[in-house]
């Protein structure tokens, strides 16, 4: 049996960072958060505060939750005694070379070294470390206190041992780990959504439809079907009682057809400014936190529909 995990340091407190935060505290672990910011205390406060509501949704105990997450002046004194690391730096391979160097050195040896790293494999920035067997991707979305799924991706030096205990971990604080055997930039699902965005935004370059139309598409087609079945699933009923192999008959050829018509958006200066101007005109005229309170509120209620279904990954994997 494994180490419990009871300790986690957090590094790095943007968003993302102050997310996995609150989730670690409302499972029930000590939280030791370390960020160069000097606003630290209060960025921790206001998250927990803001995340609280949403984490008692969950079932989770919020009693003391502050009592849970200590502040650490550096990197060696939040580790020490942690059980798993969440690093959030910089999307950059030379600083996450350093710290995950400083990580090997001072953390315990048992302790897990994940990164949130959105696009950089593990073995860009763990090649060189004398010990890479405990590093590997632990990629959320955003929020992770929300949003189940974590990407799981072992670098080339790591363990099995490690694979098995950073899904243990990501299932013992409610999300839906999902290891990717093959590192590639971006992983899966930044790479999924990234070819979406590409061809949104040559759809609304190309003035067939605003940022605001785009979206009420998405929202009420794509991202109602995918949030209950995926791609896979979703063509695959679509195919009817024949399944996938009858929609590739019937219609795969054309589809296949419009990928050769999918558009390459042209992102210069102009074009660019011309983007983010019809992005504000949609949506600037409410604030951030209102935005994304009504986001919040929405996935809540979307994986409260789907847990009650049953209706989950691993669920539909077995």
């Amino acid at each position: 049996m494994s180490k419990p995990f009871t300790t986690a340091a957090v590094i790095g407190a943007g968003t993302i960072g102050l997310s996995w935060t609150a989730l670690f505290a409302g499972h029930g672990m000590r939280v030791r958060v370390t960020d160069p910011r000097p606003d630290l205390a209060e960025a921790v406060e206001a998250a927990l505060t803001a995340c609280a509501p949403q984490l008692a949704e969950q079932g989770l105990d919020i009693r003391d939750i502050a009592n849970r997450v200590q502040l650490a002046s550096d990197v060696t004194e939040a580790v020490r005694d942690a059980d798993v690391v969440q690093e959030n730096g910089p999307e950059n391979i030379g600083f996450k070379q350093e710290l995950f160097a400083t990580l090997v050195r001072e953390a315990p040896a048992h302790a897990l070294l994940l990164s949130s790293s959105s696009a950089i494999p593990a073995t860009a920035f763990s090649g060189e470390l004398d010990d890479a067997s405990r590093v590997l991707i632990g990629h959320p979305f955003n929020p992770p206190h929300l949003v189940p799924l974590v990407e799981v991706v072992p670098g080339e030096h790591t363990s099995e041992e490690s694979v098995a205990r950073a899904v243990e971990f990501y299932r013992s604080v409610g999300r839906t780990p999902v290891v990717e055997r093959k590192e590639i930039p971006g992983f899966v699902g930044n790479r999924l959504q990234n070819a979406l965005s590409r061809e949104a935004i040559y759809l609304v370059e190309q003035g067939v439809v605003g940022p605001a139309e785009l979206d009420t598409v998405v929202t009420n087609s794509l991202g109602l079907r995918w949030s209950t079945v995926g791609p896979f699933l979703g063509a695959h009923l679509g195919g009817g009682p024949g399944g996938y192999r009858h929609m590739d008959e019937h219609i795969g050829v054309s589809m296949k057809r419009m990928w050769d018509a999918l558009g390459q958006p042209d992102q210069g200066p102009e074009e660019t400014e011309r983007l983010i101007t019809a992005v504000e005109k949609a949506y600037g005229h409410r604030s951030y936190s209102e935005l994304t309170q009504e986001r919040d509120h929405k996935q809540t209620a979307v994986l409260a529909a789907l847990h009650a279904t049953g209706n989950t990954t691993e669920e539909n994997q077995r």
